[in-house]
């Protein structure tokens, strides 16, 4: 009897050590799960199968990869990027309908200027990249998150700073995804008129009926519909490394092109004028908006502390990036003069189909990653519309209703502003600009004013970072609305 009396206590005993085990392990899980589920903001999609596999979009912009705690994700080494890996996604999120429009920035600021512009400008925007990424390490130790991406950045280094600036963490992550889904927009009307005009020369070569742009344009509006009914970026891989093939292919034609029977330097200006220098700002600047893709490429690579650093990935690849800028736009604008196009491939001769391909080529890319920025703003509003809707049948039927919604929303913007150079400068100083210059010094300074940190190099160093940025916003987006204007 006794023995058994003292075996119940000993299991009573036991009973109590496991609900009180239960009890303590139930925060720690609890925890653990609402790190887990922490919304991720995500950042410019690059155009490739690898990561389009990989993308789960679940509150913000541009289609990689930012689980912030997941340290599932994180250990799972056979889902992260190799150095190569990462360079290549870089090269392909930074080289779009940008770089082609090099040349007529070049245009508005002169040979010289316009080529050394694109130096300075460069040197800031890598800069700038570098202070996120940076940032970023700080924040992600201090938050004790493995990840962050811009907005997740941008709110961390609000609500970790001084009490002043804690109030408005929220307010700073809704507006850092508020300009990325403006500037994804953007992006997919400059793709609607590009597609469009590109389409017309080639059409207009073998049968000149010399029909209006934006008829071309609803032509592409109706073909984009379905293809954005696609839910699944699985589905896209295929296409999207298809899309990289055609842009590789086509840059290399252009570039052999260009650069054959150029006249002397000296017979293009130096120098433009001082009432063009914005346009040739926004348009630059335009080209240089992937900083958003920057963290959350480095937060897919398996060795993730050779991205940064005077030899890292991300040196390399934005250096390579410049070159190409720039020797499109020099090229390209000491080839064609006063006669180049928003697009360098509307400079292309239509008699040769060597260079009508090249057109077709582009168009097709265009086409095909239309549908995969168009992946992102939408997996950015639709959640907060299907919380609110309670039949299942309504809410599959509303998803394709606010597809097309999208689609004809983006379309009406390119109908108003069917110039290219024009639509890319704009997007460039308005949405661009803020992105790539103005919000990285301030997340530098919120960062660092929590440990007092701030010295007055940094200061300077941002005030004038600042400066530029915000000079270039205001006058960028003025001019550009101005020669929209005067278009009409």
């Amino acid at each position: 009897m006794a023995d058994a009396r003292e075996t119940s206590a000993l299991l009573a005993d036991m009973a109590d050590a496991r609900e009180t085990s239960a009890l303590l392990a139930e925060p720690q899980r609890e925890e653990v799960l609402s790190t887990k589920t922490t919304p991720t903001v995500l950042a410019p999609p690059i155009v490739d199968s690898e990561i389009l596999q990989r993308v789960e979009i679940e509150s913000s912009y541009s289609g990689y990869i930012a689980q912030s705690g997941n340290h599932e994700a994180d250990s799972a080494g056979d889902n992260k990027t190799t150095n190569l890996q990462c360079l290549m996604h870089l090269l392909k999120g930074n080289i779009g309908t940008g770089i082609l429009a090099m040349p007529i920035a070049i245009l508005h600021s002169g040979l010289w200027v316009g080529f050394a512009g694109l130096l300075i400008i460069a040197v800031i925007a890598i800069h700038c990249m570098h202070t996120l990424v940076n940032c970023s390490h700080i924040l992600c130790k201090r938050t004790s998150n493995i990840t962050l991406d811009y907005a997740g950045v941008m709110e961390a280094s609000l609500k970790t700073g001084t009490e002043k600036l804690q109030k408005f963490s929220k307010a700073g992550r809704i507006l850092i995804n508020v300009l990325l889904i403006v500037t994804q927009f953007g992006f997919c009307s400059v793709y609607i008129v590009f597609i469009a005009q590109n389409v017309q020369q080639v059409v207009e070569s073998f049968h000149p009926h010399d029909l209006n742009i934006r008829i071309y344009e609803v032509i592409v509006m109706f073909l984009l519909i379905p293809y954005t009914f696609l839910k699944d970026l699985r589905v896209l891989a295929p296409f999207s490394a298809f899309a990289n093939l055609l842009c590789i292919c086509s840059l290399v034609i252009i570039f052999v092109y260009i650069v054959q029977g150029l006249p002397d330097v000296s017979s293009r200006p130096a120098f433009s004028s001082w009432s063009n220098l914005p346009l040739y700002f926004g348009t630059a600047i335009y080209t240089y908006e992937g900083i958003s893709l920057v963290l959350p490429l480095e937060n897919s690579m398996k060795n993730r502390n050779e991205f940064a650093g005077w030899t890292g990935v991300l040196n390399l690849g934005m250096i390579t990036v410049t070159a190409l800028y720039s020797a499109m736009g020099f090229f390209g604008y000491l080839k064609f003069g006063d006669t180049v196009q928003g697009s360098i491939t509307l400079n292309l001769p239509n008699d040769d189909w060597l260079y009508l391909s090249v057109k077709l080529m582009f168009a097709i890319s265009m086409y095909v990653t239309f549908g995969i920025q168009f992946y992102v703003p939408m997996k950015i509003i639709w959640p907060s519309i299907e919380c609110r809707l309670t039949s299942r049948r309504v809410i599959i039927f509303g998803e394709y209703v606010f597809r097309v919604l999208l689609v004809l929303l983006v379309f009406c913007f390119a109908i108003l502003v069917p110039h290219l150079d024009l639509l890319i400068s704009l997007i460039g100083a308005f949405a661009s600009c803020s992105l790539a210059l103005i919000f990285p010094p301030i997340i530098e300074m919120c960062t660092h004013s929590a440990d007092n940190h701030i010295s007055i190099i940094m200061i300077i160093k941002n005030v004038c970072i600042v400066s530029v940025g915000i000079l270039g916003f205001f006058t960028g987006t003025y001019s550009s609305v101005t020669q929209i204007i005067k278009k009409f």
